[in-house]
């Protein structure tokens, strides 16, 4: 974590950001996910970003040590424990990475040509490094022999290869997928977070209008937003104020202001979720409650209460009966995705899709005979979709 990135101030290599992920970040998340002991991270001291990536691995049960060069290294590591070696700038896909550094002791390797033209350390004629090993222990004693000053990974990799330490070879960066770059500079971050932000937003579900839109925006416009800090959640608080307003413009019964209103705080709702997808720690699932799905909710509320006031006729906005057929038809469409393939499941669960068309049901004056004729008729398909296909009978 020693190497300069360049910049104005410098900026450590090893804290460049990629979808507003550093790369230490990153490092640590893999190291986790191969079920390390302790992250060692090689800097000059302990900084703000290395107290984040700190809470982060004591949080996961692991020790955080910081150290000044490899002497430090030897002094921590013993004949009997096992190390996992980065290289300071290795951005890859976690998931691949821990694959390939699960199946043992081993050098990482790629062919030579793409290696070095990526800034990796040539090894022999046909290979270069790939940035990454796991090495015995016992190994690392040797940097004790070694002056303090030397660049630890690259010492490793000489030791680890007379030591006759077999090579494994990497897939072919770029191929399923596979993020395994070495980034030197910001410039090399930034041209490289489109790609990221496409790979952690590829949504293998349904995609339905609202999320194709927010797809949009984040591909678009999302590497700027993090960069700007202006992540997740800043977008959920857009998209609590949007529901706010909404309600405020039916309450005063701008019914179809608030409607449209409610249909954009769906779009952010899904813009929300994907930025979220992209600052997630990558191959670190996350437990507790799902926020969006709440925010789900209180959406169906939201158009079910400004449905009923912008019914036509008489009565006190508390009258029962005025909610009964928006209840019906938002009960439906909850129902619908666990009937019919995936595919179309989507489409059943776009509340910005059925915001818009109730208001403009509203607005053509049709509001509730329309909202009743589609909810009888989902209710009679429902009813009628062959056993077989519903998603109910799945074990």
């Amino acid at each position: 974590m020693l190497a300069n990135a360049g910049g104005v101030p410098p900026v450590r290599r090893a804290f460049l950001r990629v979808g507003g992920i550093s790369i230490a970040r990153q490092q640590a998340v893999l190291a986790l996910h191969l079920r390390c002991e302790r992250v060692v991270c090689i800097a000059g001291g302990l900084s703000p970003d290395l107290l984040d990536i700190q809470h982060l691995v004591e949080a996961s049960g692991a020790g955080f040590h910081v150290i000044g060069d490899g002497r430090g290294l030897a002094r921590l590591v013993t004949a009997v424990d096992e190390v996992i070696v980065f290289d300071d700038g290795l951005f890859t896909s976690t998931t691949q990475a821990a694959s390939l550094l699960e199946e043992g002791q081993a050098v990482l390797v790629q062919p030579v040509e793409a290696g070095l033209a990526a800034g990796f350390e040539r090894i022999d004629l046909n290979h270069a490094s790939a940035g990454a090993m796991r090495l015995p222990g016992r190994l690392v004693e040797r940097l004790s022999d070694l002056p303090a000053d030397c660049d630890v990974a690259s010492a490793l990799l000489r030791i680890a290869l007379q030591a006759g330490i077999r090579q494994r070879q990497i897939p072919i960066p770029g191929q399923d997928g596979l993020f395994w770059t070495l980034l030197r500079d910001e410039d090399e971050a930034h041209a490289l977070e489109p790609q990221w932000v496409r790979h952690r937003t590829r949504d293998e579900g349904a995609l339905s209008p609202a999320r194709a839109v927010a797809l949009g925006i984040v591909r678009g416009l999302g590497p700027a937003m993090l960069h700007a800090g202006s992540g997740a959640r800043t977008v959920v608080f857009g998209a609590a104020a949007m529901a706010l307003m909404a309600l405020g413009s039916g309450w005063f019964g701008f019914f179809i202001l608030g409607l449209a209103l409610a249909a954009i705080g769906w779009i952010l709702r899904d813009v929300a979720v994907l930025l979220a997808r992209i600052e997630a720690d990558p191959g670190v699932s996350r437990r507790g409650l799902d926020k969006s799905e709440v925010y789900g909710w209180l959406i169906d509320g939201l158009i079910i209460v400004l449905t009923a006031w912008a019914m036509p006729g008489g009565g006190s906005w508390l009258q029962m009966d005025r909610y009964f057929a928006p209840f019906m038809l938002v009960a439906v469409l909850r129902l619908m995705p666990r009937l019919v393939s995936p595919r179309w499941s989507g489409w059943f669960g776009d509340r910005a899709l059925l915001a818009g068309a109730v208001a403009g049901a509203v607005a053509t004056g049709f509001g509730a005979g329309a909202i009743q004729a589609v909810a009888a008729l989902l209710a009679l398909v429902a009813l009628v979709l062959p056993l077989g296909q519903s998603r109910l009978t799945r074990p």
